[in-house]
């Protein structure tokens, strides 16, 4: 028997430090499970679908940093260690408000001993108002009312650790099923909320810990029916741009600090006290939003991101996203490459075009700036380039300089193919300066595009889009509308190609077919016979198809 199930047996009378342990152990294998479902449920503030990605991640890294402490850690040290690596592993919206939650949770937990059940009620009290403090402007039938309903129905049955998670996790599953009625958005969308599913998983984690009860399995994930109309833009946010960082800050600055961002945006979340938070906004001024933690202090680890395009991509991301892959040892050249990919067959490619360390990562799932400056340090050579393939996550390269001995170039790739495009200028015996002016010039020969399928409906310059239409992405937005794979390539090429063109480089992903692929260059033979297509296999997912225009 594990020592899992063996906890869960024992029906402890009191909280320790390694029930504890346990509980987070078992809730974060219950959000990896549940994640895609928890991810279709998201349709509020902004329907991007990673709610389930971001709860996951947080709690994978309090995970990762209480594997890393002794096995008899007392509960001071593990209590500190949840608070520590939630706030700095928080990711989104809903997982800022998790590592608040978690934070409050065990802010009272005593340095030595164990926790009784009056204790962990108000524990669980205490959490909930500091959730609902972080949050500038709480809506009821979110996470934040799931939390209230198990703090409150934990307060109701605490004459043992066994009611009392069995109190809060009935009374969260009660407060989950109203927040329908609460939100016109969910009601619409035929859903209860998101992040308040993913919480109710932590009470049905306690619950297992303390009195064995069965865990619940995930349900399929096509089972979930989601109906998003156009008419639901009046309750979801119009703002473009979600901003995250830690900021060390001087704790007396941080109410003016809130009082600038309430005039900047929504899903405002500050999390962290002794002058280390986390902070969470949507806006339309990502320049304003980062300039307001000038006056409070330092910001590190910024994260930007396009909720436009995170609509549609919110499953690429593997287990391992963020991790720099290890190669075998070779001698580190004069400059050395790290760029961030979606795939195992681009993650190929960029290794055969000379990259040295790869690191996972992409639109809806930005890697961290450590995660990147890991992969800097682990290249071996004393001047990098980075390529982050992606215009949300260059703002998070750039920080990457400030953290490493080596010196560091960004060059800042808006794609993959673009990334391509900069490897062929790229000269391992070279200086960094002389790298980055050539990869740069070479990035800006290519005409980037990709094709993907629509959502939901919305409009778009391009027309009406529907879902479950396959559209044609440029720089500029949305530039093709079809029914067919194919059909929405070839509508694509034809807006994007011009007379100079005469190399296209198309990458197949998840969907790309034989069959796809020919209708694709019969069409470039007839329509531009000027342009040789070449074809490599990428495997990204939720893109069939991305094109490089030379």
């Amino acid at each position: 028997m594990s020592i899992v199930a063996s906890l869960a047996m024992s029906s402890p009378s009191t909280l320790a430090a390694n029930d504890l342990r346990a509980a987070m152990n078992t809730y974060g294998d219950l959000l990896r499970s549940h994640r895609d479902v928890i991810n279709r449920l998201n349709v509020y503030p902004v329907p991007d679908g990673d709610t389930g990605t971001n709860m996951a991640l947080t709690i994978e890294s309090v995970v990762t940093a209480l594997n890393s402490l002794d096995e008899n850690a007392r509960l001071g040290e593990v209590a500190g260690t949840i608070a520590k690596s939630s706030l700095m592993g928080a990711r989104g919206n809903s997982g800022v408000i998790l590592s608040q939650l978690l934070r409050g949770l065990v802010a009272a937990f005593p340095s030595e001993g164990e926790v009784s059940a009056p204790e962990l009620a108000d524990a669980l009290h205490h959490a909930d108002e500091l959730a609902r403090q972080a949050v500038v402007r709480p809506v009821e039938g979110t996470i934040l009312s799931v939390a209230r309903a198990g703090a409150q129905g934990a307060l109701a049955h605490k004459d043992s650790l066994v009611e009392l998670a069995r109190g809060a996790r009935d009374a969260a599953k009660e407060a989950l099923a109203k927040t329908p009625e609460q939100l016109a958005v969910l009601k619409q969308a035929g859903v209860v909320d998101s992040g308040g599913t993913g919480l109710v998983l932590l009470f049905d984690a306690l619950c297992y810990v303390f009195a064995g009860d069965d865990l619940p399995t995930a349900p399929p994930v096509d089972s979930i029916e989601v109906h998003v109309h156009e008419d639901l833009s009046e309750h979801s946010t119009e703002l473009r741009y979600e901003v995250m960082y830690h900021l060390d800050a001087d704790d007396t600055k941080m109410t003016a600090f809130r009082e600038v961002w309430a005039g900047l945006g929504d899903s405002i979340v500050i999390v962290g006290d002794d002058g280390l938070y986390n902070c969470h906004i949507h806006t339309d001024d990502v320049g304003a939003a980062i300039e307001a933690s000038l006056d409070a202090g330092r910001p590190r680890n910024i994260r930007v991101t396009d909720l436009a395009e995170q609509v549609i991509e919110e499953r690429w991301v593997r287990e391992a996203t963020g991790t720099p892959v290890e190669e075998p040892h070779v001698d580190a050249p004069t400059t050395s490459v790290v760029a961030v990919v979606v795939g195992e067959g681009v993650g190929r490619i960029f290794r055969s075009l000379g990259v040295h360390q790869l690191v996972f990562g992409g639109q809806s799932m930005n890697p961290s700036t450590s995660e990147l400056a890991d992969a800097v340090r682990a290249t071996g050579s004393s001047q990098v380039v980075v390529l982050p393939n992606n215009k949300n996550i260059t703002p998070v390269a750039n920080q990457v300089g400030d953290l490493v001995e080596e010196r560091v170039a960004v060059v800042a790739t808006n794609s993959i193919v673009e990334g391509f495009a900069a490897l062929l200028a790229y000269d391992p015996d070279a200086s960094l300066e002389a790298n980055a002016t050539a990869m740069r010039a070479s990035a800006c020969n290519v005409v980037a595009g990709e094709v993907t399928r629509a959502v939901r409906d919305s409009a778009t310059d391009a027309g009406e889009v529907h879902e479950g239409d396959w559209i044609g992405l440029g720089a500029s937005g949305v530039l093709a509308i079809a029914d067919s794979i194919a059909a929405a390539s070839n509508q694509l090429l034809a807006t994007l190609i011009r007379p100079e063109h005469e190399l296209l480089t198309i990458i197949e992903g998840d969907g790309a077919t034989p069959a796809n692929t020919r209708r694709i260059t019969e069409y470039l033979a007839e329509a531009f016979p000027q342009i040789i297509p070449e074809v490599h296999h990428g495997g990204q997912p939720l893109y069939p198809y991305y094109f490089g225009l030379e």
